[in-house]
């Protein structure tokens, strides 16, 4: 059986192929950033700490490396893309109210909430200042949609706060919007700009959206599982603010009467003591490993829209980023 990749060899064989690019993406988002006005300047560098896996760059660098070649067009739309998950996230921690992002504090914590909404404003703005930048407006237009899809992902599950009769079908619904369309519009992006025809852009579209569902749902496993020393970001997030993801969903729909009405109470106490019983309860029920085996399910059909592709190395690593986005344990 294939192992999965680590995510150390994982990111060396992306330097080794698009290393170069990358960096000029950075360099790009960097400049694209840089003010003269000192409190803005010290914002978008602390703002700079929040980049990991940079996966929506790579994304858009890896499948246009696959369906044809990158090109200059692609560094920019890789900037902005990375530009506008940067808002989301700033956005994403004040209605989280998280202190902690990639091991430093939040612009929110740091600073306040009306400094992280302006700020998150101008990464947005900014974006769509880059991406006009291109000779047409097609890559706006797309940006555009998706980025209004990303908003209604998010009003959606505000809406759904405290409905803890939530449907799976809903919650994958909202995390489309929220997490896979900026994946989705990735995958596009690179394909379009690298020459791709519809059929295949549509196909890498396809890929971004159903691997950005299972990294979304690796993701909300880890929030009630995981350690916030290795992962770098406030967790528990979700049970306090009574969001509820695909493990809680599993464990009620699979609890007896009295089972649900006491998980139904340590949700609605919110207190680290009741976090800490619904991991237990968590841990004892099937329905951890049961949200493993549908992100597994969304990662096999990530790599099926692969099939239009020719073999290549980027394509190799296409398929391996799905593995990753479900093994990974930070």
């Amino acid at each position: 059986m294939k192992q999965p990749a680590t995510a150390h060899h994982l990111l060396s064989r992306i330097e080794d192929l698009i290393g170069p690019h990358l960096l000029r993406v950075e360099e790009q988002f960097d400049e694209e950033l840089s003010h003269p006005e000192p409190f803005v300047k010290d914002l978008l560098s602390h703002i700079s700490r929040f980049r990991g896996k940079r996966l929506r760059p790579i994304l858009v660098l890896l499948t246009a490396r696959a369906a044809g070649d990158i090109r200059p067009e692609h560094t920019i739309l890789a900037a902005v893309t990375e530009m506008i998950h940067t808002a989301t996230l700033v956005h994403d921690d004040i209605l989280d109210e998280a202190e902690i992002r990639r091991h430093v504090a939040t612009i929110n914590n740091r600073w306040n909430n009306e400094t992280s909404v302006l700020l998150g404003d101008y990464l947005f703005t900014h974006a769509f200042h880059l991406a006009a930048s291109l000779d047409t407006t097609l890559a706006c237009r797309l940006i555009g949609a998706s980025t209004n899809r990303v908003c209604v992902g998010e009003l959606m599950q505000i809406h759904e706060r405290g409905n803890l009769a939530l449907s799976e079908e809903q919650y994958l619904k909202i995390i489309d919007g929220k997490t896979a369309e900026l994946c989705a519009l990735c995958g596009e992006l690179g394909a379009h700009y690298a020459g791709a025809d519809e059929g295949l852009s549509q196909s890498l579209r396809e890929y971004g959206r159903s691997l950005g569902i299972a990294f979304q749902i690796a993701d909300d496993v880890l929030d009630v599982t995981g350690n916030e020393e290795e992962t770098g970001k406030t967790l528990g997030s979700d049970f306090v603010k009574q969001k509820l993801t695909l493990p809680i969903i599993r464990l009620l729909e699979s609890a007896d009467e009295t089972q649900r009405e006491q998980i139904i109470t340590w949700i609605e106490q919110g207190d680290q003591d009741s976090r800490r019983r619904l991991q237990e309860e968590l841990r004892s029920s099937h329905s951890i490993e049961e949200a493993h085996q549908r992100a597994q399910e969304y990662a096999q059909q990530a790599r099926l829209s692969l099939s239009g592709l020719m073999e290549s190395p980027a394509r190799r690593l296409l398929e391996d980023l799905t593995d990753f986005a479900v093994q990974r344990s930070f």
